[in-house]
């Protein structure tokens, strides 16, 4: 029932803001989220292509270091991210569970094109107070729940709020994810293949080359698109009046990075802008987990960070001490399954393999898309690639690893053998062992069965209650009967949902109210009239 109660928990969080008094003037805060992409960038020493616009955040920001997701793939990724908890916890640490939630199970379909798939943030924080914005690059209907956004689509952003009203609005780029190494294979080249960096695990060769300069060019195309963002920000009178974040969701999408617990796919760039200036142009090597966002956007908002959420904020009213390790993991990822984690501190990386027996190597059928991809692996068939290029291959893996991520960046030697490093090899998967007992790592579970106990039991995705109202006095009281379910209600007419957080005085007149607890269907809506 424990498990249970935490899983409840995850609905509470779109309703945070709501729980605080609103005196104080809440700042503007902007989300820039940039997918698939590693440090490659000038501000982390990376000249290879010029990015004058991140470049300017970096220079009017505060440039973090060593920050990591907690996954190496999008959308567990992102359900860390959206609650502040590790997706482990949460149930969601596999990728893309709407498939089984939705009874389409795994055809072949699943592991070649990416199912409809909500980018960034689909349940988050609904402020009170403020406006909420979430652009979402998506050919698909997708209604956000009412609990959530005010506006979620291809061009939502700031300007469709009334009355100068706060806003909190994620801006989500896919310009340098993964697909976009095949589908802008014919965009004019910003880089000079001959001059990219290779990792040692890429043979030397056109194919290569060309790849890796794709994923330059793109960063120097989602350059231009924050540059246009900014300019945008400028003409409306904002850059003095927001905060504004620059991250990615994990590595980049390359071969050998993406999908991995290692630090090529969980390291990422953070850059943090003030109205201010303050921290302008400095530096800050704490270890910072993704799952941290959410608790640090609360706090800069004067919002203490709730029991329920694992992240630490790192500015702001209510900045908590700084993390000695953070964690990663990897589950299934489409038609494979596997199920690794990992541990970090400031220096060296653990990694826990669950099956050994398994190969290191997922065969993804998706990312057979990148040329570099289909090209490792019909060398890797003719024998055709040196050791450390035919790492990836081998049929099976060490149950540990141990990396000093630090002058290691590829993490190609273990040093889990060696008895100069044993200490901290027993530190770090004490750690680890530690850190899956108390965020209850749901990683054990069979998949069908999590979902079960997520449904109560059911084999198939419920509906949320429909909410019932009541009438007290002068005040309306509204409530569901499922439990964790977030409740909206609004004037027959209006656009704009409001978040049920207590009993209301409403005006005489038609209202609506309905529910929705993540993971359930939406109840259906419910009219009812204030005398």
């Amino acid at each position: 029932m424990k498990k249970k109660r935490l899983l409840f928990k995850i609905s509470a969080l779109l309703l945070l803001f709501t729980a605080v008094g609103h005196a104080q003037q809440k700042p503007n805060i902007l989300w820039i989220s940039v997918e698939d992409l590693s440090p490659r960038l000038a501000a982390y020493g990376d000249n290879t292509v010029s990015t004058p616009n991140i470049d300017r955040l970096a220079k009017e920001g505060i440039v973090y270091d060593n920050v990591f997701t907690s996954a190496g793939v999008c959308s567990p990724s992102r359900n860390a991210i959206i609650t502040g908890r590790y997706q482990t916890s949460n149930g969601g640490q596999n990728m893309r569970t709407m498939n089984i939630y939705s009874g389409i199970g795994l055809p072949e379909m699943y592991n070649s094109v990416p199912p409809p798939e909500v980018k960034c943030f689909p349940e988050y924080l609904r402020a009170e107070g403020y406006y909420t914005t979430n652009q979402v690059k998506t050919d698909y209907q997708f209604t956000a729940p009412p609990t959530v956004w005010d506006e979620v689509s291809k061009t939502a952003d700031w300007r469709g709020r009334e009355n100068d009203r706060p806003f909190f609005t994620v801006v989500n780029y896919t310009t340098t994810h993964e697909s976009q190494i095949w589908a802008r294979a014919d965009h004019k080249m910003r880089v000079d293949p001959k001059t990219v960096p290779l990792p040692p695990f890429y043979p030397d060769n056109e194919i290569t080359r060309t790849d890796v300069a794709r994923q330059y060019s793109n960063v120097s195309e989602l350059d231009d698109q924050i540059g246009e963002l900014l300019a945008k920000l400028e003409a409306d009178g904002l850059m003095d009046k927001t905060i504004i974040f620059f991250w990615t969701d994990h590595g980049d999408g390359l071969p050998f990075y993406k999908r991995e617990v290692y630090s090529r796919g969980m390291q990422i760039p953070l850059i943090v802008r003030f109205p201010d200036g303050k921290g302008a142009g400095t530096r800050d090597d704490r270890l910072i987990s993704a799952i941290d966002f959410g608790p640090t956007v609360l706090s800069l908002a004067g919002i203490p960070t709730p029991s329920q959420m694992q992240g630490r904020a790192f500015l702001g009213e209510f900045v908590a001490r700084p993390h000695h390790y953070i964690f990663g993991a990897r589950d299934r990822v489409d038609s494979e399954f596997d199920r690794v984690r990992s541990a970090y501190d400031r220096q060296y990386i653990y990694v826990k393999n669950y099956h050994p027996e398994k190969p290191l190597y997922m065969d993804i059928k998706y990312r057979k898309g990148i040329n570099t991809m289909t090209m490792l692996l019909e060398m890797h068939e003719k024998g055709e690639l040196n050791a450390v290029q035919d790492m990836w291959f081998k049929p099976t893996k060490p149950a540990e690893e141990l990396y000093d991520w630090k002058k290691d960046p590829f993490q190609l030697h273990n040093l889990a053998e060696d008895p100069a490093y044993a200490a901290k090899l027993i530190e770090l998967r004490q750690a680890l062992d530690n850190w899956t007992f108390d965020t209850q790592d749901l990683g054990a579970i069979p998949e069908t069965e999590m979902l079960k106990n997520m449904w109560n039991g059911e084999d198939h995705q419920p509906s949320t209650a429909p909410p019932l109202v009541y009438a007290a006095e002068n005040l309306t009281k509204i409530a569901c009967q499922t439990p964790g379910a977030s409740i909206a209600y609004r004037k027959k007419g209006a656009n704009r949902w409001e978040v049920y957080t207590k009993p209301v005085e409403l005006e005489k007149g038609e209202y609506e109210t309905t529910a929705m607890r993540i993971g359930y269907k939406q109840s259906e809506t419910i009219s009812f009239r204030s005398k």
